[in-house]
Formats: C-alpha cells, sequence, structure tokens
C-alpha cells in the first residue's frame, strides 16, 4: 500500500506529507469527519486518485485523496462507533451485563472525557429502555472503579484514566476540590458509603476535620446546612471509629440558640424555614436532636406543624405522639380545624393518615376546614393542588369522614361543597355521589326534588328574628361597606402586591357567602312559639328529665329550635344528636344515643311544657 502511495506522490496526485495519514485511513477501515459523522472505507482507486467511503448520510462517496487526508479522521475497531456499525446486537448485550466496560469503551473513544449528555447520546441507540437506571448503575461501578473521576455535577465530564487511582485518593481530591460545605457533605457521603474500604486510608480523618471546620463557619449564617454537616461529621467519625474532641460545636449549639427567638412569630419563621430547609431524609433527625436540646419542643412543634409541608407535619406528629404528647396533638388539631385555620398540607398529612387516634376529630368538620383551606390558598395565589388532587383522587376519604355524622351536619356539608369555588362542577358531582352513597337520603336535596317537610326546620320566633336581623346587618352594613373598602383599596394601585386590596377581596368573599347561607337558612327556617305543645311524647317545646343508665345521673334539658341551643342553660336545639335520640318518644321509654364505645343509654323519666320564657326576651328588650 505504501508503494501504491509513492507512485501517488510521484505523479503529483498526493503530496509526501499526505502518505502516512492517507496510510493509517486505509489501515483502520473505519474514520469520522466533523459534518458526515462515521465511516467505513471502502476501496483506495491510485488511478483516480480518490477514497470511497460509506458515510450514514452518503453511501458510496468518493472523496479526493488530499480532502481526505486533511478532512477524515481514522478511528480503530475498538472505537464505540466501530464496535456498533459491527456488533450493534452484541453491543447491547455488553451493556445490559457489563456497564463499566461500555463507559470504558466510550471515554476512551473520546480521549478519555465526556458529559454525561454526551455518553448518552451516544449509547441512544445501544441503552434502549430506562437510561436513568442504567446509568445509576454505571455510575456506581465507576465511584468504585480507580479509573474513573466522576463530578458533582451533571454539565462537567466524566473522566477516564489507565492509570488507576485509589478509591481514597480520589475521594481525597474531591473533598478537598468541592467547594462549600454542601459540596463537602456530598462528597462525605461517598466516603461514608466506602467506609469499609477506607479504614486505612487518611481521607476520613481529613473529612471529618474539613466538615468540623465548615460547620464553625456556617453555624451563623446557615444553621440548617451547619446541622446537616453536624450530622455528617458524626456518621462519618463513628463510622471510622474516631474519638470526637472534647470540645466541638454540636446540634445543641444550633437548635437552643434557634429556640430562644423572639417575639413568637419571629420564632415560628425562624425555626419552620429551618426545618424546611434541611433534606427530607433529615427531618427525623433534626426533630429528635430538637427534643434532646429544648425542654419544651413540643410546645415549639405544635407551633409549626401548621407551616410546614405535609410529610414534615406528619415527622412532627409521630413524634409527638412517640413521646406521650398526642394529647397535645390532638388538641392543637381540634383548635385549628374548629376554627378553619389549619393548613391545606397539614389536612393533606391528616387526609392520608387517618390514624385511629384522630379519630374523634375525623368527621364532617375536617372536610369543611379543607374546603376553606383551599379557598385560603387560592385567594393567596398559592400555586398548589396537592389537597385538591389528594380528595377527589382518594374514593374512601369523605365517606370515612361523614359516616358517623348527623343527616343534619352533612346537609349543611352538601351546601358548603355546592358553593365553594374551588371544585368545578363534574368535581363537585363526583364527591356529591360519595355522600349520597353513605347518606342516600339527601339524593333529593342534591337534585331539587325535596319535599317541603325536608326542606323546612322549627326556630323560634326570637332566633329567627336575630338572624334576620343578621342577614339585614350583612346586607344593608357589612357588604355595602366592603364595595367601599375594596374602591379605596384599588385606589392605592399595583393589585399584585396590594394587601389592603387583597384583604378587602377576601372579605367579599365570606360576606357573599355568609350571605347565600343565611339566604338558605331563613328560606328553610318555620318559626314557632311552641305553645300547647304535647307532653305525651318528647317534642320541640318539651322540658324531659332522664337517666343516664350506664352512669345513673338524671339530667333535666328543655328541647327547643334548631338556633335556640344553649347548653350551658340546659337548652337543646332538636337538631343535635341527644335531642333527637329523645323525640317521639314517652316517659318509660329508653333511647340510644352515639355507636360503639360512646354509646349511651337513657330512660326518659318526666316530660313537660318547657318555659317558654328561655327562648323569649323580656318584654322591652
Amino acid at each position: 500500500m505504501k508503494d501504491e502511495l509513492d507512485k501517488l506522490v510521484a505523479s503529483g496526485k498526493i503530496q509526501s506529507r499526505h502518505v502516512d495519514p492517507i496510510l493509517k485511513l486505509v489501515q483502520a477501515g473505519f474514520c469520522q469527519h466533523k459534518s458526515w459523522g462515521f465511516g467505513r472505507i471502502t476501496a483506495l482507486d491510485g488511478v483516480l486518485g480518490r477514497l470511497n467511503i460509506d458515510f450514514a448520510s452518503k453511501p458510496g462517496h468518493s472523496l479526493d485523496l488530499i480532502f481526505a487526508a486533511d478532512s477524515l479522521k481514522p478511528i480503530g475497531r475498538d472505537h464505540i462507533l466501530v464496535r456498533k456499525h459491527l456488533d450493534l446486537d452484541g453491543l447491547k448485550r455488553e451493556a445490559a451485563l457489563h456497564h463499566l466496560d461500555v463507559v470504558r469503551i466510550v471515554l476512551r473513544s473520546m480521549n478519555g472525557r465526556a458529559t454525561v449528555d454526551q455518553i448518552q447520546a451516544i449509547l441512544s441507540d445501544v441503552v434502549t429502555e430506562d437510561w436513568k437506571k442504567w446509568w445509576e448503575v454505571a455510575r456506581g461501578e465507576m465511584k468504585r472503579d480507580g479509573h474513573f473521576t466522576v463530578p458533582l455535577k451533571k454539565t462537567e465530564p466524566v473522566l477516564y484514566e489507565e492509570k488507576e487511582i485509589t478509591l481514597g485518593d480520589r475521594l481525597l481530591a474531591d473533598v478537598r476540590a468541592a467547594k462549600g460545605l454542601k459540596a463537602r457533605i456530598g462528597v462525605a457521603a461517598d466516603v461514608l458509603k466506602s467506609i469499609d474500604d477506607l479504614r486505612d486510608h487518611g481521607v476520613v480523618p481529613e473529612v471529618v476535620n474539613l466538615l468540623a471546620a465548615e460547620v464553625q463557619s456556617h453555624a451563623q449564617t446557615m444553621p440548617s446546612l451547619a446541622l446537616e454537616g453536624i450530622f455528617m461529621r458524626d456518621d462519618l467519625r463513628q463510622a471510622g471509629g474516631l474519638t470526637p474532641p472534647e470540645s466541638q460545636i454540636n446540634a445543641r449549639d444550633i437548635l437552643v440558640p434557634l429556640s430562644q427567638e423572639s417575639p413568637p412569630e419571629r420564632l415560628i419563621e425562624r425555626l419552620v424555614a429551618f426545618l424546611e430547609e434541611l433534606p427530607a431524609v433529615k427531618h427525623r433527625r433534626a426533630l429528635e436532636s430538637l427534643r434532646d436540646a429544648v425542654p419544651d419542643w413540643g410546645a415549639l412543634l405544635v407551633l409549626v406543624i401548621n407551616r410546614v409541608s405535609a410529610k414534615l407535619a406528619g415527622e412532627c406528629a409521630r413524634i409527638l405522639m412517640v413521646e406521650s404528647r398526642g394529647q397535645l396533638l390532638k388538641d392543637t388539631l381540634a383548635r385549628l380545624i374548629s376554627q378553619h385555620g389549619a393548613s391545606s398540607e397539614l389536612l393533606l398529612w391528616l387526609g392520608k393518615e387517618r390514624d385511629d387516634h384522630f379519630a374523634d376529630i375525623l368527621g364532617p368538620e375536617v372536610f369543611r376546614a379543607m374546603i376553606t383551606a383551599m379557598e385560603r390558598d387560592a385567594f393567596n395565589e398559592k400555586k398548589t393542588a396537592r389537597l385538591h388532587d389528594f380528595i377527589l383522587a382518594d374514593q374512601q376519604l369523605l365517606p370515612d369522614l361523614i359516616e358517623a355524622a348527623d343527616v343534619e351536619i352533612v346537609k349543611d356539608l352538601v351546601r358548603s361543597l355546592q358553593l365553594s369555588p374551588v371544585f368545578d362542577d363534574m368535581s363537585k358531582r363526583s364527591l356529591l355521589g360519595r355522600i349520597v352513597k353513605v347518606y342516600p337520603q339527601i339524593q333529593s336535596m342534591i337534585t331539587g326534588d325535596a319535599s317541603k317537610d325536608d326542606k323546612t326546620f322549627i326556630v323560634s320566633w326570637t332566633s329567627l328574628e336575630r338572624r334576620k336581623a343578621e342577614y339585614d346587618h350583612l346586607v344593608n352594613k357589612d357588604i355595602p361597606a366592603n364595595v367601599k373598602d375594596i374602591a379605596i383599596a384599588k385606589s392605592y394601585g399595583d393589585l399584585r402586591e396590594n394587601h389592603e386590596f387583597k384583604a378587602a377581596k377576601e372579605m367579599q368573599k365570606v360576606l357573599h357567602r355568609r350571605k347565600q347561607e343565611l339566604e338558605l337558612q331563613l328560606a328553610r327556617a318555620r318559626g314557632t312559639d311552641f305553645a300547647n305543645v304535647r307532653t305525651d311524647i318528647v317534642v320541640p317545646g318539651t322540658r324531659v328529665t332522664f337517666t343516664d343508665l350506664g352512669s345513673g345521673k338524671q339530667e333535666t334539658l328543655s328541647i327547643f329550635g334548631a338556633w335556640d341551643g344553649d347548653p350551658d342553660r340546659n337548652i337543646l336545639s332538636y337538631l343535635t344528636p341527644l335531642a333527637q335520640s329523645l323525640l317521639n318518644k314517652g316517659v318509660g321509654a329508653d333511647a340510644e344515643m352515639g355507636a360503639g364505645d360512646t354509646q349511651r343509654r337513657l330512660r326518659i323519666d318526666a316530660i313537660a311544657a318547657a318555659d317558654t320564657a328561655l327562648v323569649t326576651p323580656p318584654s322591652g328588650t
């Protein structure tokens, strides 16, 4: 072949400098062009002075020998492109079994360095399924092999050296090159994973010392990162069998000053930010450290539980229950739910948990609190639909919450759902369908086919007048005043940052929702003076004396209209569960209220007409 090329030089078809490049191309049999890519050399035509090559986009292409010598790069049979061309199926099998060998072929073909994206591109027809999983396995093997250097950043190249570097030396170089505590914690995690192979190497003590120094400088400015560094330092020191120094910064030094922030709102904000900045896998350990460092840790957790993510709220709840603070947690949840102040993330955790420990909390009011939380998120423009999507996806959530509820409470829940803007019509129909499965009797209420008796309820004239007065004040005073507030707030400009405008608009929603509720209630209410009531059975307007057969305790209660309840004066609405269990029963009859462990058995001892003055204000007031 060289003699033939020398003849071409003598004839003037090529120059002597072209001989060696052309000879290498022909001997290699394969080449690469910067534009046309991979090609297979098929023949050299000495008569015409041309090289015949099969490119993927130009099969049978013929190039002038001088142009070929200057523009083509010869590649050997061990090059990844040649391997793919000659035996793609064999390379696929090798990739499935020997990840590291295939990556080695790629890097050797690319001068020992290539980014992850470059490697993925060149192996796109070799690793055709689940690249991410394949690369994770290959990455783990490279980290354990002394020939490869795997960067922390995806954009930096993976390096391959023919000379092997020990794992300890490589990790030591990585931790020295890492910039900042976060990066060093990442490298330290790799050291911890390989601790059994590094016990006789100096990398472990050096990493521990570097972390200790970094933690000290971050304790004030980045306490959450400093705590993460403390955890990693201590884990490495323990795994490496190193003795801790007598004096060192620890978790207590981070957490105690944090717990002493004031005023309380500042404390809550700092603690929430601190916990949320930690990786989720460190939350449990951080909370346990808080427990060990701060005596009143439980009070702190119930302050922050309504401000954090659902996952972190779950971790807060777990440690409170494990450490016998379950009642504190239940009291906090009950208060937040009853006041409709629970966040959507806290309610998301509670809805997913639905533990028996919270059985006395999980009721219809939880769902009403969920609706309020989602409306609040929408008003505050929080871009989250996690609770919304969970409610729709969990087919059993709503039935679980209402299964033991009074039907009137469920009807009120249905009205709240129908009035809420957080669900579209299709979603509302789905949720209402779930309610009907548990309470078929409210089907007519939803479809609008209810009879007059189903729609109405009894109230005293006094309570009816109070409710009408509330409605009149709402329509004639509160709503017009709110319209003025909105107009004034608009005048301040820049509605995106106008907190007065947002607050006024939120109040507008509250007022109009209350207006709709009052209109529905007033349309159903039927006033009465409870005069001339029958006393052979318990009815609204009677005073009933009964004995709790379980405790032997006797009680006397007056039963009046739906809006007359006043437990402090022993007055019950006839719609309450206790009154419902007594209605239409005579003296000597037994009644049952509740179910399971909370069931009460009652015996009616006496029935008389109630004193209507209890629900009628004195003349002149």
